[in-house]
């Protein structure tokens, strides 16, 4: 590939050089939007520039403006009423997609001339999503950028070659900035405009290009099934992973069906890329970083995407190889103290992890009476199975009595949650507050709807059913199967809302239960009402056969 330094993008334009498709876009036309935005920047005399935009390549074209002008770019990580009145006293314009503020089109001018971009005066802040504590701003300048791109071109580029970068995270963040955009820009490597944040999205992109690769995120990766054409997906050319831990099992998952491991890619937006790995693997440091330990463990960090002499102090525990090469021990900023003692709550998601029916594992502190740990789970497919078999409290006790090997009888959690996948933030993360307040809330009594769609008067849906319903303790301990006068709840609740058909239960009538409904099933629910007869037809099934059906009689409530 025909590499062009960072500094060098608005140097000299390239005709022909594709930056990105749907719509074409080729290095030509970005370097004069960039110059032109630039001139639009200046005669406004805009110094602090906040920068949200969906599309990557006009998010392209809007840095490049902006540091060719002088501008310093802050980018926040959503577009929320706090996180903008958090930063609005720092910019002077918010450049988004968002009508009331100012559009790139509205800023473009006569162009200013052609220059090389100063790598030490270009300054970039992004900011945190804030999933540990309050949100951050981490300044950056341009020679950290060009130093980790050109670390990640030496390292893949010549495997990548052409290959379209697909990505399923935002590019507000420093790992799809530096891999949806930056990197690609510099390597001729062309690059899809828009986040594609589900895996048939994904798929359907990569059908569109000769050679691809993934920047991926593990929310992602985790949820493709099988209903994909992994024959044709198998011509990724690369995998890449971050944001935050690939469970094991999707890893190996992706390995079987695309003949790679994933690269998983360690670091954060305060140090950029870290390491990176495949499979269960050491982490192996970038090109550039230098890793040592502070008495806790803790890593220290010094590298070229940092600045000058700075020693960035994290809060991973690692245990370093004689090479230089790393294995994750948790994070210690995640240890709490019940009743004097120190708990690693890293530690214990690991081991709750390596259990065959643990998927993923967060643990928190439930804070009533006296303190406790609480557990949320996502069941893996033999963890799901243990519980339609054995019941809720014979999976939970099975999993305090692995635990109880790993710590002492104080740190086994008192009480859990059990999840179809966990609840991650639009930057992938799970913050601590948010799995607290799910262990805090009561256990769901409704089904999850996933689908929803109308057709002449009649709604059918696709409800998912979960593991932790409420309604399983008693009906029953062993073998939880959904009640049938709960499915007779859910379709009155939901036609009435659906169907706009407020009214009374009044009876019954043709009532059939065929399958039963487990823990975690998926089921179809058909719904109609008929107007003259005054009734709710509803049918649930599965993918295979009917599990209940009947017809519920209403009557106009009494005015």
């Amino acid at each position: 590939m025909n590499w062009i330094k960072l500094e060098h993008l608005l140097l000299k334009a390239h005709p022909g050089r594709t930056v990105t498709f749907d719509p074409v876009l080729d290095h030509s036309a970005l370097h004069d939007q960039a110059l032109r935005l630039a001139a639009g920047l200046q005669a406004r005399g805009v110094q602090r520039m906040a920068l949200h935009l969906e599309d990557a390549a006009q998010l392209a074209i809007a840095l490049l403006g902006a540091w060719r002008a002088g501008v310093s770019v802050l980018l926040p990580a959503d577009l929320q009423a706090q996180t903008r009145q958090r930063w609005s006293g720092e910019v002077d314009l918010w450049l988004t997609d968002l009508e009331h503020d100012t559009r790139l089109a509205a800023l473009l001018q006569a162009p200013l001339p052609a220059a090389e971009l100063d790598l030490a005066q270009c300054r970039l802040s992004l900011c945190t999503s804030g999933s540990s504590g309050e949100p951050k701003r981490i300044d950056k300048t341009l020679v950290q950028l060009a130093n980790e791109v050109q670390a990640l071109e030496q390292l893949w580029g010549a495997e990548l070659g052409s290959a379209c970068m697909i990505g399923s995270v935002a590019a507000q963040d420093i790992y799809g900035l530096l891999f949806r955009v930056l990197w690609p820009l510099c390597a001729g490597r062309p690059f899809v405009r828009r986040q594609l944040p589900f895996p048939e999205d994904l798929q359907r992109a990569s059908r569109e290009y000769p050679a691809f690769a993934w920047v991926a995120s593990p929310a992602l990766l985790k949820r493709m099934g099988d209903n994909l054409d992994w024959p044709a997906l198998s011509q990724v050319s690369r995998v890449f992973s971050s944001g935050g831990a690939l469970p094991a099992e999707a890893a190996h998952s992706l390995q079987q069906r695309l003949g790679q491991w994933p690269t998983e890619i360690f670091g954060s937006s305060e140090t950029g890329g870290i390491a990176w790995r495949q499979g269960a693997s050491l982490w192996q440091p970038f090109a550039g970083v230098q890793l040592s330990q502070d008495a806790d463990g803790a890593l220290l960090i010094a590298s070229t995407y940092l600045p000058e002499g700075h020693v960035e102090h994290s809060a991973d525990a690692a245990r370093i190889e004689a090479d230089g090469r790393f294995e994750l021990l948790g994070r210690l900023d995640r240890i709490v103290k019940l009743e004097e003692k120190r708990i690693s709550l890293p530690m214990l998601e690991q081991a709750l992890a390596s259990h065959a029916w643990v998927s993923e594992a967060r643990l928190g502190v439930v804070q009533e009476n006296r303190a406790s740990l609480g557990a949320v789970l996502v069941l893996s497919e033999a963890g799901l199975q243990a519980l339609r078999n054995g019941g809720r409290r014979h999976l939970t006790q099975s999993l305090r009595q692995h635990l109880s090997q790993h710590c002492e009888a104080l740190a086994l959690p008192r009480r859990w949650r059990l999840l179809r996948q966990l609840p991650l933030n639009a930057q992938g993360k799970l913050p601590q507050a948010e799995v607290e307040a799910l262990l805090l809330a009561p256990r769901p009594q409704a089904p999850e709807v996933l689908e929803q769609h109308e057709q002449d008067g009649e709604w059918n849906l696709q409800l998912s059913i979960p593991p932790d319903l409420a309604y399983f303790s008693g009906h029953f301990p062993q073998t939880p199967v959904l009640p049938g006068v709960v499915q007779v709840d859910w379709a009155l609740a939901l036609g009435q809302q659906l169907l706009d058909r407020p009214g009374r239960f009044a009876g019954m009538e043709v009532l059939k239960f065929q399958q039963l409904v487990r823990p975690g099933d998926q089921v179809q629910l058909h719904l109609r009402f008929d107007d003259e007869r005054g009734k709710l037809y509803f049918a649930y099934r599965n993918d295979t056969a009917a599990c209940s059906s009947g017809r519920i009689l209403l009557e106009a409530a009494c005015g």
